[in-house]
């Protein structure tokens, strides 16, 4: 094993144990293998576009040392906040930015950054935001339906499912949710606004209820999860933002530079398969390695949350 991935375990290792210390941090998936891939020289300028509290960012910081820049791009002020905190030890200078990824080319050339030597995307949510928003991405919390990761966001899902009409929402919670009830569900979302308005959480899992069969809601993945999951993508416009961030990346990216991206469900994974393919299959970059990497059985039994997690490298040629 190499000196960096000792040292990347060693850093996964103490953040597990801060984890356990304190409840509320979020964990940072696939970490040593995105040290590893990534490979970040002293000195080299990095990218971290997805920043949340930063963990991926503070072992990419220790690599980078003295000489190295790290920017940091979040469109949550209370991440922001919170990696200001955790990185504010870093070796290497680290500039912090409010925005979203899918304008990662305007951010870096506004900070001046002509070339990027690597650039992570961690696509996925973070459990503070889960836990701590009071936004509404959660079912298993009372709160007002907003799923807004940014204020830039057009609409809240409280919109979406009080004025969106029965088919728009059935194909959205069936396209961004592969939920295969959506037209009953659908159904059930406009049966119950009839009523009142949906204005939480609470309600619209009730509304959900309600319009499945019992045993649909007996199971063991949440009968909930793929609707808020596919309301949370519509309002965020996550796919768009994907498909212009991973452009905006690839553009910012010097020769030899490196792209690793995290998802953790099938529409964002296929997206950035086909775009990685893509790239390799006109000699534009190299896949490093060729499959996919996921969670060891260690990391998945201390953080359950990595276990859908992928990991896809790319060097641009």
């Amino acid at each position: 094993m190499s000196d960096e991935r000792k040292a990347s375990l060693n850093f996964h290792s103490s953040l597990i144990t801060h984890h356990s210390s304190l409840n509320k941090m979020h964990i940072p998936v696939l970490l040593p293998e995105a040290i590893d891939g990534l490979n970040p020289e002293p000195g080299e300028t990095f990218i971290d576009g997805t920043l949340g509290n930063g963990g991926h960012a503070k072992a990419l910081t220790e690599k980078l040392g003295k000489g190295g820049w790290l920017i940091g791009i979040d469109q949550d002020e209370s991440s922001l906040a919170g990696a200001r905190k955790n990185l504010a030890d870093a070796p290497c200078r680290v500039s912090f930015v409010l925005g979203n990824f899918r304008k990662i080319a305007e951010i870096a050339k506004a900070e001046g950054i002509d070339w990027a030597d690597g650039i992570l995307l961690d696509i996925g949510f973070s459990s503070n935001q889960l836990e701590s928003s009071g936004k509404g991405f959660s079912f298993l919390r009372d709160e007002p339906l907003d799923m807004r990761m940014g204020e830039e966001t057009k609409f809240t899902a409280a919109e979406m499912v009080n004025d969106w009409d029965e088919a728009n929402l059935a194909d959205v919670i069936y396209g961004y949710g592969e939920e295969t009830a959506a037209r009953a569900i659908a159904r059930g979302i406009v049966a119950a606004r009839r009523q009142r308005p949906i204005k939480t959480t609470g309600e619209l899992v009730e509304a959900i209820r309600q319009a499945l069969p019992v045993p649909l809601t007996k199971k063991r993945l949440h009968f909930a999860t793929k609707t808020f999951q596919a309301l949370r993508i519509a309002v965020n416009d996550e796919l768009g933002a994907l498909k212009e961030g991973m452009a905006g990346a690839w553009s910012v990216l010097k020769s030899g530079g490196r792209l690793g991206i995290i998802s953790f469900h099938s529409l964002e994974a296929r997206q950035i398969k086909e775009f990685f393919k893509e790239k390799a299959r006109r000699g534009e970059g190299e896949l490093r390695p060729k499959k996919v990497l996921k969670a060891s059985r260690e990391e998945i039994l201390a953080n359950p949350r990595s276990r859908s997690a992928q990991l896809r490298i790319i060097v641009k040629n």
